[in-house]
């Protein structure tokens, strides 16, 4: 009777201390994954035609946040990611939008560009003759690096808490996709659309390595889809938009079409490269770069700890160019849910599911296209910042204050940036100048908000929805003189001669909201309604693997994933 009771003392300790080993363990590789324009509702609004292993695994065993929002106002590509890598809002760690105007050097800049390193394959300029993301012509330099990051990232801090010896790695087909998880000390790859090969920069390395070479010099891209199409991949009345595969709203960029089947093109035509990432094929490309990384730097093949981050972006381009609620959205799906499947199994044979934490969360949502939305009933429509200059208001105030020539010097989503120069040569005081063009600019039908960086720095504002953002995306270095807030379903669509049909960078929860999961390891699924922010992702990170936070973080917690 002693002897059963010692058992029922000691088998209840004996357990517990197996599920204490068990649930601390380190993992042998953080897998994060970002899904660019992954709004929070499309996984399972697509979920009834996916397959198993993808979005249906992290459903059934991952934990899963269902209410996840971003808190700043500029929901563009470098700013989530750049936030998903520090855990810091871009008021802290620097990267406010795609494109800001360096002060001292007189001109735009683009995000990542770096005059100091160049990129290493000489057939791979930047070239975006059809980029719909237009914000890259702006660079002056095809060299690429983290240093415009004010604050270190999470992949940083693992790295300097292994002295070294943990892996880092950032792939993507955008650049500031890759740049911005690899960090300050990891290396990273992106996709070239002049030369259809992955391409880092002198700031990662002296030479490619040899598995990278190889790769490149497979053409793989020419193999797999030279002359080949993007069809359907099941029977169009499985679909919810089977029918609807010819909406006047979307973009028909170089030929690629607004209907099934979208023809690739043969490998040496023009646009070849463009039309992969305008598709599902870019995502491909993107998974096959990456297995070769993982196999090529034997990833996860020890103790210590490594970190590869995966950014996938034909979510972004197709949401773009056909609009979230579209046959071709809905296919992308999915597809990009396929792509994930083979990504976990791949990684479960070279590493083990047990062995990896995957996190995956995209870098913004994005909005319903304004021909869709006026469809249903609701109003949306475009604004056009080009012509702001020449508005009747603006032109009373160049009046008013003796100047006769542009008073808006550039814009770039979120801010204005007025001509300082002419400004100060007519003797004007600036603080006033801005507010009254500010004041002008709130009676253009599309914008909500229009705030001055003296309003923004001494944060003389009332504590509104708006104003919060606008604060948390504010940086005295890069804001320009005037923020400018879009009204709800109103947003630019036109960008160096490319017509989008939708275009994300809003404050608004269709831009904000992302779905935010943990799976691997010792993790059994669960849905959390409770709201969190992407940026609780780092400091969840660095609770659970003993980093110290990286220097700008300031997010939650995240309870279910530590405890």
């Amino acid at each position: 009777m002693a002897l059963k009771k010692i058992i029922l003392i000691i088998l209840p300790l004996l357990w517990g201390s197996m599920v204490f080993s068990q649930t601390n363990k380190k993992p042998k590789l953080i897998l994060q994954i970002t899904v660019d324009q992954l709004r929070g509702d499309l996984p399972e609004k697509f979920m009834k035609n996916m397959g198993e292993g993808g979005f249906r695994y992290l459903q059934e065993q991952g934990i899963w946040y269902t209410n996840a929002h971003y808190g700043h106002a500029n929901t563009e590509t470098v700013v989530g990611h750049t936030i998903l890598a520090t855990g810091a809002d871009p008021s802290v760690n620097g990267m406010i939008s795609n494109v800001w105007f360096d002060r001292e050097k007189g001109k735009l800049v683009y995000n990542i560009e770096d005059d100091n390193c160049h990129i290493l394959s000489s057939n791979a300029d930047v070239d975006q003759s059809t980029e719909i993301d237009a914000s890259q012509k702006l660079a002056s330099s095809d060299g690429r690096s983290p240093r415009n990051i004010m604050v270190t990232t999470f992949s940083d801090e693992l790295f300097l808490k292994n002295n070294g010896k943990s892996k880092i790695f950032g792939v993507s087909v955008k650049d500031r996709g890759a740049v911005t998880l690899a960090g300050h000390t990891g290396k990273a790859f992106w996709f070239s659309k002049s030369s259809g090969e992955f391409i880092t920069s002198s700031y990662y390395y002296k030479a490619y390595p040899e598995w990278a070479t190889n790769w490149n010099k497979s053409k793989i891209p020419a193999k797999n889809f030279g002359g080949k199409s993007w069809e359907l991949m099941n029977d169009k009345s499985t679909y919810m938009y089977g029918d609807e595969d010819n909406m006047p709203w979307e973009t028909d960029v170089a030929g690629f079409g607004i209907t099934f089947p979208h023809k690739y093109q043969p490998a040496d035509n023009k646009y070849f490269n463009n039309f992969l990432i305008y598709s599902p094929a870019g995502d491909d490309l993107t998974l096959d770069f990456a297995k070769a990384l993982v196999k090529g730097e034997s990833i996860g093949k020890d103790d210590i700890t490594d970190f590869l981050s995966i950014s996938f972006s034909s979510t972004d381009y197709v949401g773009h160019l056909f609009g979230p609620s579209s046959l071709e959205a809905e296919d992308n799906m999915l597809r990009l849910d396929k792509t994930l499947a083979d990504l976990f199994a791949f990684i479960n044979k070279e590493v083990g599911l047990e062995n990896t934490l995957i996190i995956l969360s995209g870098d913004h949502g994005g909005p319903e296209a304004p021909g869709y939305l006026k469809s249903k009933g609701i109003e949306s429509g475009y604004v056009s910042p080009d012509e702001w200059d020449k508005n009747p208001s603006i032109n009373r105030l160049k009046k008013q204050f003796g100047i006769g020539q542009e008073l808006i010097q550039e814009f770039f989503p979120p801010y204005l940036y007025l001509n300082e120069k002419v400004i100060t040569d007519k003797g004007l005081d600036l603080q006033e100048v801005e507010k009254a063009v500010a004041l002008e600019l709130m009676g253009i039908k599309g914008v909500a908000l229009a705030v001055t960086r003296t309003e923004l720095e001494q944060n003389e504002l009332p504590d509104t929805y708006l104003t919060r953002k606008a604060l948390r995306n504010f940086s005295i270095k890069r804001s320009g003189n005037i923020l400018i807030l879009f009204q709800p379903q109103y947003f630019i669509n036109h960008y160096d001669g490319e017509v989008v049909a939708a275009n994300h960078g809003g404050p608004w929860m269709y831009d904000s909201y992302v779905p935010v999961i943990f799976a691997g390891m010792h993790i059994k699924g669960q849905k959390v309604s409770r709201k969190i922010e992407p940026k609780d992702i780092v400091s969840t990170l660095s609770n659970l693997l003993g980093t110290k936070p990286p220097s700008g973080a300031n997010g939650e917690v995240l309870k279910e994933i530590v405890e």
